[in-house]
């Protein structure tokens, strides 16, 4: 038997939704206030929050004063900086995804000798996260940050991470693409000869111009994260992928099956 609720009962719930949905509102207002802080930005002001996020002055300064009194903002007198209470998200953060040492010197080695930028990508549903980056010496190069995130529905690394993932989510990664730059047929077609060649190769597929070689890095027979080497297109003549290719692989032997940041495999999914 289905009970029906008395007017009271919808009001309490109604209540609690919309506290609820207030509750997620303020987080997300909270952290689009944190997002407005960078490397070029390093401070910002009640001014900046407002101008960037259209939220009101007053309550600007009440999510102001909220991060200050838990330590993410820092008050100064001409406006706020990171708190030290951030500190420890850092550290948990690192712990979780830093490379290895002597990973990151093999990344950083591989970027100077063969003079392109080297990129450790993993999946994040339908899409791809930079975890590790070493940047090409040239003046000009591919430059993508720890952090960045890229749809998978274009580039080599995204074909790599979609190696034997099931056709639904594939399906996701084509729905969500621009109109006409991905099938499903296509994408499937394209992700299979990726795992008989062992590599996978883009030319300008996201961004004209810009050309990458990726190769997988295993765990216990699975996929885990691509590792990649990228740059401007003109530079990438097949002989110069086919010696990228090669370097990747090398390294990516190294890698797999090894401790990678115990988030790595906790992304596999």
């Amino acid at each position: 038997m289905v009970k029906g609720s008395s007017a009271g009962d919808d009001a309490e719930v109604s209540g609690t939704s919309s506290e609820a949905m207030g509750g997620v509102r303020s987080v997300q207002r909270a952290l689009e206030i944190l997002n407005l802080l960078s490397e070029e930005k390093p401070q910002i002001t009640i001014r900046d929050i407002v101008d960037n996020t259209g939220l009101a002055k007053t309550t600007s300064t009440r999510l102001a004063q909220t991060l200050v009194n838990a330590g993410l903002l820092w008050a100064t007198e001409s406006g706020f900086m990171a708190g030290p209470g951030l500190w420890r998200w850092a550290h948990l953060a690192r712990s979780a995804w830093e490379l290895p040492p002597e990973f990151r010197s093999m990344i950083t080695d591989m970027a100077r000798e063969h003079q392109e930028t080297v990129n450790l990508y993993i999946r994040r549903d339908v899409r791809r996260l930079c975890i590790a980056q070493a940047e090409s010496p040239r003046p000009l190069r591919h430059v993508v940050n720890v952090g960045d995130e890229f749809p998978l529905w274009a580039g080599a690394s995204a074909r790599v991470l979609l190696t034997d993932v099931e056709d639904s989510l594939l399906a996701r990664v084509v729905a969500g693409a621009p109109a006409g730059r991905s099938d499903l047929a296509r994408l499937r077609e394209a992700v299979a000869q990726t795992k008989v060649d062992g590599f996978a190769v883009s030319h300008g597929e996201r961004e004209s111009g810009v050309s990458a070689v990726a190769v997988p890095v295993m765990d216990n027979g699975q996929v885990i994260a691509a590792l990649s080497m990228s740059g401007a297109t003109p530079r990438f003549a097949e002989d110069r992928v086919r010696d990228f290719a090669s370097a990747l692989q090398s390294a990516a032997v190294a890698m797999s099956g090894r401790a990678l940041g115990s988030a790595v495999r906790s992304s596999i999914s």
